[in-house]
């Protein structure tokens, strides 16, 4: 029986400890979430027309928000492309009823940057609306990373470009974070329901969150995939639990019936 115990416990102690490295090796690379916590008003950051404003100041309705880089070879662009397809297929109104903010996490990148890359997104979409309310943003070094730390979204260089995940902010008018939508595509629905609950203040669970614990981030091709490991090794030591209970309360039951009878 003490056997069995100790046998118990080290499965779920290994268990424990793996849950606990994988749990490491996402926050390294992904998302935190720090639902809600309020972002600081005074992150500085530089618009379209190159002129430097305060991130309180613009957001006065419920706000997207998508950190990216725009010279991102992988999956800055799904992401954006992602976010333009939800703007042009969700029936909220853009401007009126939430805007959305990107900016960028690499201070090297300029203005002009940005506005290329708003461009390049704005020919392929519908709403027109979408010109004035999307808006693009750089930012300096030590600015990116208060608005990196508020949110939780981490990441890291590697050379010249950055390994990252792909990850939307959702946040009230008083800039609390209220959502985090992850991944390049997104329903309109899920969009919808973000918003109207930043609207209201209100903090919802991430969606997606047991998906997270099935799919890992793969730094090297920037995507999620299905971690086979986890998944087996999770069912592998949950039913190995269940026999030795099993095994071991079957003794015990048979001496009760015996002793009874």
């Amino acid at each position: 029986m003490i056997k069995l115990f100790w046998l118990i416990a080290a499965l779920l102690a290994y268990q424990s400890n793996f849950g606990q490295r994988g749990l490491m090796d996402e926050t390294v690379i992904g998302v935190d979430e720090k639902l809600g916590e309020i972002i600081p008003p005074d992150i500085r950051l530089i618009d379209e027309n190159g002129e430097e404003i305060n991130l309180g100041d613009i957001i006065d309705k419920p706000t997207v928000i998508s950190l990216v880089y725009f010279r991102c070879p992988g999956i800055c662009s799904p992401l954006m492309e992602g976010i333009a397809e939800a703007i042009d297929r969700t029936d909220l109104v853009l401007g009126e009823e939430y805007q959305v903010l990107t900016i960028s996490f690499d201070a090297r990148e300029t203005t002009d940057l940005a506005v290329n890359k708003k461009r390049n997104h704005l020919m392929m979409m519908r709403n027109r609306e979408a010109e004035e309310h999307w808006r693009f943003f750089t930012s300096d070094s030590a600015s990116i990373a208060r608005l990196t730390d508020a949110t939780g979204f981490r990441y890291r260089r590697t050379g010249n470009d950055f390994i990252h995940s792909a990850t939307l902010i959702v946040v009230s008018p008083q800039r609390k974070i209220s959502r985090y939508l992850n991944g390049t595509y997104f329903l309109p629905f899920e969009v919808k329901m973000a918003v109207l609950e930043a609207s209201e203040g209100r903090v919802g669970p991430t969606i997606n969150k047991i998906l997270q614990f099935c799919y890992s981030y793969d730094p090297a091709g920037q995507t999620y995939a299905l971690n086979i490991t986890k998944i087996v090794g999770t069912i592998i030591i949950f039913f190995s639990v269940v026999l030795l209970l099993f095994l071991s309360i079957k003794p015990i039951a048979r001496k009760l019936k015996s002793s009874t009878s």
